[in-house]
């Protein structure tokens, strides 16, 4: 049976307005350790270290070329998805799914109809100081998140304090929900028990939708024993283990099928396994190029080298952007709505 090997990088629980990890992403390899094993020796012969990790190796130039050689053979020669996405953009979409899309909901129109969320999102990334007043989304995004994970009443008060001090009026599609009507129906979306601002969920069910499509029949999953990986390993078995039938539609490349293909999931210690080492070099790099990208870092690969290594299904990414119908048109005619209503009724967070 094809086993897919997974790592992760950058996670950081509930919190995604951490500094010095505002990328977060993970990455999925059809590769059998044997096989793993060979690349590592062909590209890597005097490796003395018990086990290949990005960052140890990319902080010396003289590895870059055995890296980007190591990324080529596996992205030409194995099935290989990687997803990354930019925190900040996610917690606002968590903001437009808790704090606005309820009062929506309440009042029976489609909030996510050709992914206008996505849309509204990125102009809040790029635009909100110039809209709503300088750092006017830095108080709400923090008291949002804040919100979400005290769900007291003063965490809530103080949330909406915090957007009714912007200048929401600007931008009522997003903030007049909570500024204007203080909505009860997103105060009680945001106290629920157990949802969190923790993305985990997201980075699977996008890694999910990519191994269901490259493979035929039934598949495996193995991932490190990480802490932050117990995570994963949970959303995981929970689809697994669920047998329902329904597809949805996500995008005009991405869908999901239930029930999956994916019959199980394991943990393994990364030192033991080369295959998950691999996975670790795939999104560490990809992770360290995002941030070369924004102008966080200086230092690494040179992002053009490492991105013209991957074909258009072979990286997922979740960044803001102010291609709005560009955005719009990638997602119409999306079920966004039926898939949160499906995973809301059968899944726990």
């Amino acid at each position: 049976m094809e086993c897919y090997r997974i790592d992760e990088s950058g996670y950081t629980g509930f919190d995604l307005l951490n500094q010095k990890q505002p990328f977060q992403g993970a990455t999925a390899i059809a590769i059998t350790d044997d096989e793993a094993a060979r690349l590592i020796r062909d590209h890597f012969p005097k490796l003395k270290a018990a086990e290949l990790r990005y960052r140890a190796l990319s902080r010396r130039r003289g590895n870059h070329p055995r890296l980007l050689g190591l990324m080529r053979d596996v992205l030409t020669d194995h099935k290989c998805v990687t997803h990354v996405c930019n925190k900040r953009f996610l917690l606002l979409l968590k903001f437009l799914d808790y704090a606005v899309e309820p009062f929506y909901y309440e009042r029976n129109l489609d909030f996510y109809e050709n992914g206008q969320n996505y849309a509204l999102a990125s102009i809040l990334y790029y635009i909100a100081p110039q809209l709503l007043g300088a750092d006017a989304m830095i108080s709400p995004e923090k008291a949002f998140q804040d919100a979400m994970k005290l769900k007291t009443p003063a965490a809530l008060a103080d949330l909406v304090a915090c957007v009714r001090k912007a200048r929401w009026q600007e931008l009522p599609e997003a903030m007049g929900p909570l500024a204007r009507f203080a909505a009860p129906e997103c105060l009680a979306a945001i106290a629920t028990p157990g949802v969190t601002t923790d993305i985990a969920l997201e980075i699977v069910i996008a890694l999910i939708t990519r191994m269901e499509a490259m493979t035929d029949g039934a598949y495996r999953v193995e991932h490190d024993q990480s802490k932050n990986l117990l995570t994963y390993h949970n959303f995981l078995q929970q689809q697994i283990d669920h047998r329902g039938h329904a597809e949805f539609q996500q995008s005009k490349i991405a869908s999901i099928r239930f029930p999956l293909k994916l019959t199980a999931v394991t943990q393994v210690d990364s030192k033991d396994s080369p295959a998950v080492q691999l996975a670790d070099v795939m999104i560490g790099a990809v992770v360290e190029v995002s941030k070369r990208l924004s102008n966080r870092i200086t230092d690494g690969l040179d992002p053009q080298d490492v991105l013209s290594l991957y074909a258009d299904d072979q990286l997922i990414h979740m960044l803001p952007s102010l291609d709005i119908e560009g955005q719009m048109a990638f997602r119409r005619g999306s079920q966004a709505s039926a898939l949160i209503d499906y995973y809301s009724k059968h899944f726990s967070s």
